[in-house]
Formats: structure tokens, sequence, C-alpha cells
């Protein structure tokens, strides 16, 4: 017990000083904002109350700078991946141009949560407040089509993984999906010890494993209920270094033998944004070909 106790006076004091460099860490001012902009192309931010999160929420919109007047246009919803913000595609990407090209681009605050609402913190509703408060704040803002054919989302690693699981739980709303190596295979990863903080997070969010909750966000599992006819075109982009391309090459594998209209590309790299910039021409061509 003597020695049990020594040990974790030991260890008080490490614990005291994580806690206070976590304290610290929380308390630093933001990254640098750097957006990247385009020729005829305007940048806003804006907040709003979410209902769903009871809280003021941020995002980023690029748009044409000259739109005529009673003129509507199409909108897509970028995604971020986990540990990032609204930021990130302004940021560490040239995706602006395409707000030249007649898009609305609105850049989606996520926070870590996989754009779900968790199963374990009733609080953390991102799946309600992305589809109810912010879809319907773009469009009363800004001048959007409010139809399911000038409605796209795209995401990229956790974005990604939001982007499959939302257009496949909310066809009514999407009319083509974009995921830029999504971290597809959450759901469904096992604990180790290597990773147990990461995995007690998926189950805060995703609920216990092989429960109903979980099943209901896993989109290995709701492509297999889906609709067919109802549900958006899919863009899957993945590099060939990439650690989660076993995974992508999977589902791209499911949405075929269910005869759902997709298509998966590959390109050098691995998981960054050196790699997910060069995936965003051709993600865009076809969302610009399939969006109205």
């Amino acid at each position: 017990m003597r020695s049990l106790l020594r040990n974790f006076g030991l260890f008080l004091p490490i614990l005291c000083a994580s806690l206070l460099l976590g304290s610290c860490r929380n308390a630093e001012p933001p990254q640098p904002d750097h957006p990247q902009l385009a020729v005829g192309v305007e940048m806003r931010d804006a907040s709003f109350a979410s209902a769903a999160l009871g809280r003021e929420m941020l995002y980023r919109v690029y748009l044409p700078a000259q739109i005529p007047a009673g003129q509507r246009l199409p909108v897509v919803y970028l995604l971020h991946g986990n540990g990032e913000s609204y930021r990130a595609w302004s940021n560490y990407s040239g995706v602006a141009q395409y707000a030249a090209r007649g898009l609305i681009l609105v850049m989606v605050e996520g926070n870590s949560s996989y754009y779900m609402n968790a199963v374990e913190k009733p609080r953390d509703k991102y799946e309600d407040y992305l589809i109810r408060d912010l879809i319907a704040d773009v469009e009363a803002r800004f001048p959007a089509k409010p139809s399911r054919a000038s409605r796209a989302i795209v995401g990229v690693s956790m974005g990604g993984f939001a982007a499959v699981t939302l257009a496949l739980r909310h066809s009514d709303l999407f009319t083509f999906a974009g995921a830029i190596s999504p971290a597809i295979d959450v759901p469904e990863r096992r604990f180790t010890w290597r990773r147990a903080s990461q995995w007690w997070g998926f189950h805060s969010i995703f609920g216990p494993w092989r429960s109903a909750e979980r099943a209901a966000r896993d989109p290995f599992a709701l492509v297999r209920l889906a609709d067919v006819k109802a549900v958006p075109y899919f863009y899957l982009t993945a590099g060939e270094q990439e650690p989660l391309l076993e995974p992508i090459q999977r589902f791209a594998g499911r949405l075929q033998a269910r005869g759902i209209e997709y298509e998966f590309h590959t390109k050098p790299g691995g998981h960054d944004w050196g790699e997910w910039d060069a995936q965003i021409p051709g993600c865009f061509d076809q969302l610009l070909k399939k969006i109205h």
C-alpha cells in the first residue's frame, strides 16, 4: 500500500502538469488564418445561433463577387478533417476558384464530432446542427437555391466520412457527395490499447460496439439498406500511399455491388492536404456536371 501511494505521489505532479498544459493549450490563440482567394470571388465569415448545439457557430463562405439580382446559386458544403476547423478548406486548398464558376461554397465547423449526433453526449447534436440549422441559415442569408438538385456535400478525412454518411442518411437533401480520403471505416474499428483514447472517443460518438446506434452511423451498414434510386452520386478519392486505401476501396466495391452510381480515383500521395488539393479538381469537375 505504501509503495502504491509513493508511486501515485510520483505520478501526481506529472498528472497536474499535464492538466495544466491541456488548459494552456485550450487558451492558445487561434492558428494564423491565410485564406487563398481567387479572382472574382468574395469571402465572408458568418455566425449564427444553432438550436441543436445551443451555441453560436461560425462558418466561412466563398461566393461570386457579382451575382445578378434575383439569381440563386447551387451550394456545396465543405467538411474539414479531425483536428481542423472551418478555415481549413480556405487555408490549405485552391477551392475558391470554383466559386467563380457560379457556386456558393460553405465551409462548416465540425470540431472533432464526425458531424454526427453523439450517442453518449446529448448536447453534441452536430448532425442536426448541419442538416437543420446551418442549411436553413445559409439559404436565408445567401442567394442559395433551396433544392436537392442544387445542393452537394464534400469532405476530407473525417469530413469525407460525414459526406458519405449524411448523404446516405439524408439522400433527399444532396444530389452529389464527394469523399476525399474518407475515414470511412471509423465505426467498425476495434479496440486496441495503442489507440485506446481514440476508441473511447469513437464510443462516445457512435455508441457501443455492434449496437443499433453504431450501425445507424456506419456507411457500410447504411449502403446495404439504401434506396438505390434515391441516393446521390458518390465521388471517392484516395492517395496511393493512403493508410485508409483498403477500406475506401472496399466501400467503393459495396457501391458497385448495389448498383449505386459512383466513381473512385487514386493519385500519388498520402493522407494530407497536398494529396487532397490535387484531388479537388477532379471532384469538382464531376460535381459541376451533376449539380444544377
